[in-house]
């Protein structure tokens, strides 16, 4: 399902109860910021969710979509697996795409906690990668902070021994 509101979209899925998706808009960074930062970043959608007998409805929710439309990643979590699509917000219509983006993405673990991968922001404090609690869904919040080397913001995520997470970053693709 997909409807209009005043300044986005909304669309939903239905998830059995064993199951957590959520869903990322990737964004192509501005021309300007593009020359040192990631090409791409991603960004969570926010959703509201409402329980249908054992079965959650989440209702996802795009501001200011694009007219060109909106690529979008749909990760599924369930018990020791993650589910990847590639989806796009077309007008009225979220479509499943048949070729993938170019994307990478890992399990991440360690024995000792660890903080994980300096990442670039762009100047709008948007970032490409992504790093998940793959029991609930939940982002793991990077520690922003200013390398006055380099003149950027930067963040780490710090990752909690003996726990496994899921990472992916949306790349450019070279093949072009």
């Amino acid at each position: 399902m997909v409807g209009d509101n005043l300044q986005g979209k909304y669309f939903s899925i239905t998830d059995p109860s064993h199951m957590n998706t959520v869903i990322y808009q990737v964004n192509k960074t501005e021309r300007e910021f593009a020359k040192n930062g990631p090409k791409f970043t991603v960004e969570r959608l926010e959703y509201s969710e409402e329980y249908i007998g054992d079965k959650k409805r989440k209702t996802f929710f795009v501001e200011n979509p694009a007219p060109e439309g909106n690529p979008l990643v749909i990760l599924s979590f369930a018990k020791e697996k993650v589910i990847v699509n590639m989806g796009y917000l077309d007008y009225d219509v979220v479509k499943i795409s048949k070729k993938p983006m170019p994307m990478k993405f890992q399990t991440l673990y360690n024995e000792e906690e660890i903080e994980y991968k300096d990442f670039a922001y762009t100047p709008n404090m948007q970032r490409p990668i992504s790093i998940i609690d793959p029991e609930n869904g939940e982002e793991i919040k990077p520690i922003l902070y200013f390398d006055e080397e380099t003149n950027e913001v930067k963040g780490k995520c710090k990752l909690k021994p003996y726990k496994k997470y899921f990472a992916f970053e949306i790349r450019e693709d070279k093949k072009k």
